[in-house]
């Protein structure tokens, strides 16, 4: 057998990413480029997923394998056999379906049961000392809640006390979006082929999938031609975007930044967008807030110029100003739909968040000039539909507020989007559940609104903004974990990422 697990880049997952509709013709042309058939890229599949688990857990010896009716259950197959080759035990339980397996499960199960191997029913009661259960029941097909006796075979794998490795995706995930609609699989470990999947990446992916593992098959070089549809970035992308400074640069190189918002009482928000544009590397940062919160935030960052909002003040910002920033703590009242009324028509770069977008859902339009950085709730009430709607399908809602808004949007939650009218998308493929508290969102929108100030375009800002952002909280949940995180905690860290050369220190 090869070892193709050599071949597995261990250190990253590949930065593209590719619709679950494209999968099949990506297989199809990438086996005809390397002179492949189908069953040989099975066998390679099975071949990686085997040493993959071999390498996982080395002492283990008896393995439960759970097959499927498709191409998912022949990838279970190769893998029985390989490890019944190995000298191990194996416990194959399959499920059967009303149509014949397709070409390539049939040969794989074939292949099992001419080696010696048994294929139980999925009502057989489950050996003792199961050390791995192998989860090969549904692919990439499903959008559906799994039908019995799919659903009763995860239950049973997910109150198990071995560990499930998950070939290509947990049963019941959506690979096209990353919902659970029904009963899905708890992977330790998932190993996925040929393309990363967006339902790896986003949605409820990071609650099912485990540790995500990749391999190419082989089919890199042909692949690595292939202009993918969405990209997907870590912290290691941060220095195609943010490049050392030049030694003799000054505070006017590097954007001046009006931020407007803080009604009375919500100085905090404004406060941390105010230190977040300036942490992300924004030359001189002017705030226009209540005139409750001067004295508190020049106070608290005296690094801010703080003024009271006005009609002159905006007026003067508006002509000073190279980016703006308007929405946190901005409130709904006649004070903040004024604020929003006098900004709404400048040309420069602008970025809209919070109430801003809860103003901007009651009165539409289209320009641009505009970042929105809606998190499901407010992208809900832009496109008028329930949450459930958005986080049904976050790729789809993402280009709808795209298309129906102008400029770039990002869509906040797990597995963030950044989607452009122009159809660009990404994957920010960082955060964890340390985010899940208040003035997060307001910290990403002084972070993206600083770098877009750093001459990057909207797209770029809202990218490298929304990595740096997850990659600091990655970064202070390393040292103290995720509970109790603080959106202001991320300050300690961000450095790092804005300055992505000390990555390689």
């Amino acid at each position: 057998m090869s070892n193709l697990n050599q071949q597995e880049n261990i250190a990253s997952l590949p930065y593209s990413v590719w619709p679950v509709e494209a999968l099949s013709h990506l297989e199809q042309q990438g086996a005809d480029a390397l002179g492949l058939t189908l069953f040989e890229l099975m066998q390679r599949a099975g071949e990686a997923a085997f040493a993959k688990i071999r390498s996982l857990w080395p002492d283990e010896q008896h393995y439960l394998i759970l097959c499927g009716h498709g191409n998912n259950g022949g990838d279970g197959y190769i893998i029985a056999r390989l490890a019944q080759s190995a000298g191990l035990t194996v416990t194959l339980i399959a499920c059967d379906g009303s149509k014949p397996l397709p070409a390539e499960a049939g040969q794989a199960r074939e292949a099992w049961l001419a080696a010696g191997g048994i294929v139980h029913d999925p009502a057989v009661a489950w050996p003792e000392n199961v050390g791995v259960i192998v989860d090969a029941l549904l692919g990439t097909g499903g959008n559906r809640p799994p039908k019995a006796p799919y659903d009763a075979l995860i239950q049973k794998a997910n109150a198990h006390p071995a560990p499930v490795f998950a070939v290509d995706v947990p049963s019941g995930l959506v690979a096209a979006t990353g919902t659970v609609p029904g009963e899905v699989i708890f992977a330790a470990h998932t190993l996925t082929f040929i393309a990363l999947k967006p339902g790896l990446l986003t949605g409820k992916a990071r609650d099912v999938v485990g540790t995500l593992h990749f391999h190419a098959l082989s089919l890199d070089p042909w692949l690595n031609e292939q202009p993918a549809p969405i990209s997907r970035y870590d912290a290691s992308a941060l220095s195609r975007w943010l490049k050392p400074r030049r030694p003799t640069s000054h505070k006017g190189d590097h954007g001046k930044l009006v931020i407007i918002g803080g009604d009375r009482g919500t100085a905090g928000a404004i406060r941390m967008t105010g230190e977040a544009a300036l942490r992300a590397g924004a030359g001189l940062v002017r705030v226009l807030t209540h005139k409750d919160n001067v004295s508190p935030l020049l106070t608290a960052r005296p690094e801010l110029m703080v003024h009271e909002l006005s009609n002159q003040s905006i007026d003067e910002a508006l002509e000073w100003a190279d980016v703006i920033v308007i929405g946190p703590g901005l409130g709904q009242g006649e004070w903040g739909k004024n604020a929003l009324n006098k900004v709404e028509n400048s040309q420069k770069p602008m970025l809209w968040d919070a109430d801003a977008l809860n103003l901007l859902a009651i009165s539409p339009d289209k320009r641009q000039n505009r970042i929105i950085t809606p998190h499901p709730g407010e992208a809900a009430r832009l496109l008028n539909v329930k949450t459930s709607e958005i986080e049904s399908d976050r790729l789809h809602s993402a280009t709808r507020l795209a298309k129906r808004y102008g400029g770039v949007v990002v869509l906040k939650g797990a597995g963030t989007l950044i989607a452009s009218e122009k159809g660009e998308m990404a994957i920010a493929d960082v955060g964890n559940a340390g985010m899940a508290s208040g003035g997060m969102g307001d910290v990403l929108s002084g972070i993206i609104g600083g770098l877009l100030g750093q001459k990057l375009s909207p797209y770029e800002a809202a990218c490298a903004g929304c990595v740096a952002h997850g990659a600091a909280a990655e970064a202070v949940s390393r040292r103290y974990g995720t509970r109790g995180m603080l959106a202001t905690d991320l300050f300690s860290e961000l450095y790092l990422f804005v300055n992505p050369e000390m990555l390689n220190k």
